[in-house]
C-alpha cells in the first residue's frame, strides 16, 4: 500500500513539474509558438550556459528541491522520503560530480535512492549542460 502511495505522489510531483514547465513557456501548447530558444534551453538543448542551467533547474527541479535547494519546493510536502537538501555541506562533501550526473540522468533509483525522483534522459549526451547543472547544485552548499 505504501508503494502505491509513493507512486501516486511521485506522479503528482512529475505532473506538477510538467505544469510548471508549461507555465514557463508562456502556456503555449506543444508545437506552439512559444520562444523556441527558451524552451530548448529549459529542456537541456541550446547553449550550456550558467543561465541555461539555472533555467533548467528552475523548470525541472525547483518543484521538489525548492528555489534555495533545501528540499522545500511546493511538491515536497506530499513526498516521503523528502527531497534531498542540496545545501547540506556534509552530503555535498560525500558525493562526487559523477554521482550527481548519474542522479540527474537516471533519477534517484539510479543510485539506490527514491524512485520518486525522476531522471532527465533529455540530458543524455549533453555533457556541458550536465556540468553546468552540477555547478548549480554545488552552488547551494552552505
Amino acid at each position: 500500500m505504501q508503494t502505491k502511495w509513493m507512486l501516486v505522489l511521485g506522479a503528482a510531483c512529475v505532473l506538477t513539474a510538467v505544469a510548471c514547465d508549461k507555465k514557463s513557456d508562456g502556456g503555449a501548447a506543444a508545437g506552439g509558438s512559444a520562444a523556441p530558444a527558451a524552451t530548448a534551453a529549459a529542456a537541456g538543448g541550446g547553449e550550456a550556459s550558467p543561465a541555461a542551467a539555472k533555467k533548467y533547474f528552475e523548470t525541472k527541479c525547483v518543484v521538489c528541491h525548492g528555489e534555495s535547494g533545501k528540499g522545500d519546493g511546493p511538491g515536497a510536502a506530499a513526498l516521503n522520503p523528502k527531497p534531498r537538501d542540496l545545501t547540506d555541506a556534509a552530503w555535498q562533501g560525500s558525493v562526487d560530480d559523477a554521482h550527481l550526473k548519474k542522479v540527474l540522468l537516471g533519477g534517484g533509483a539510479a543510485v539506490g535512492k527514491s524512485m520518486i525522483m525522476p531522471g532527465n534522459p533529455d540530458l543524455k549526451g549533453k555533457d556541458a549542460m550536465q556540468d553546468e547543472l552540477v555547478k548549480v547544485i554545488r552552488g547551494f552548499k552552505k
